[in-house]
């Protein structure tokens, strides 16, 4: 395929670190080498739906990519899979939920959560695992984190980031898709592209504050008296190095880890 024939992509991130965002941009030029792309970045933005819908509106590829400048990519294929995949669905993530029940997307079990993504661990990484089944992608997805956001350029554009209710820094991704599937847009999560993320969340009094609007936002939508889980309590094992969590990084690895657990609980 000619690169003339392959859909281009928009990759937006926000950023106030040079360091991090020059990490994250050669991350993402090397992961898209074979297609058109571009590279926004935003340095002042005063939320991050208001930096993503500024960046938005230059955007030009047919793929929007929303990501933290602090994310590695360590799948060469990132790109064809991505591209691929969107014919089928609308936006895809890293990690989601196929019931939105709160403004924690993960709060409502593990049962329903989806994706696996890596965190440093002192000296290691972390690698947190939540439901990888169906792989390699997870379809019926209500909410999607952050972290990276893979859209439809259309679709992006046609649901927006609310930069009025959510004019910091939290929940603006979860509000962003959950307002997608309300509209009827098919939402994904994928399990088999590595990823490392250098933070786990701030979840304090300025997270609260937006849990609070959107649960008041999405109330008519939002299921009552479901039982709410507070922790993410995935899989979760120490690797070593990017080698040793590109080998494990496979489908055989993540389904023995979750019928052992499905075993230990059946005790």
């Amino acid at each position: 395929m000619n690169t003339s024939d392959k859909p281009s992509f928009s990759v937006i991130i926000c950023s106030v670190n040079a360091l991090r965002f020059a990490h994250v941009s050669a991350c993402f030029e090397d992961l898209l080498a074979d297609f058109p792309h571009e590279i926004i970045g935003v340095h002042d933005a005063k939320s991050l739906a208001e930096g993503y819908n500024r960046a938005l509106r230059r955007a030009r590829g047919d793929i929007a990519i929303f990501s933290h400048d602090d994310i590695l990519i360590l799948d060469p294929d990132f790109g064809l899979k991505i591209s691929s995949r969107l014919q089928d669905f609308d936006i895809l993530g890293f990690a989601g939920t196929r019931r939105v029940i709160a403004e924690k997307w993960w709060n409502a079990g593990l049962a329903l959560s989806y994706g696996a993504v890596a965190n440093p661990y002192g000296s290691d990484f972390q690698l947190s695992v939540w439901s990888v089944e169906p792989w390699p992608v997870a379809d019926n997805i209500q909410g999607i984190d952050g972290l990276c956001i893979m859209a439809r350029r259309e679709v992006a554009e046609e649901t927006g980031f609310d930069e009025t209710t959510f004019d910091g820094f939290h929940l603006y991704d979860l509000d962003f898709s959950f307002s997608a599937w309300k509209a009827g847009r098919k939402l994904g999560v994928c399990s088999d592209i590595p990823i490392i993320h250098a933070s786990t969340g701030d979840y304090g009094k300025e997270h609260s504050h937006y849990g609070r609007l959107f649960i008041e936002k999405h109330r008519d939508a939002l299921p009552a008296n479901a039982q709410k889980f507070e922790n993410p309590d995935g899989l979760a094992t120490l690797v070593a190095d990017y080698r040793a969590i590109r080998q494990i990084w496979q489908e055989d690895f993540f389904r023995r880890a979750m019928t052992s657990m499905k075993r230990k609980e059946a005790l």
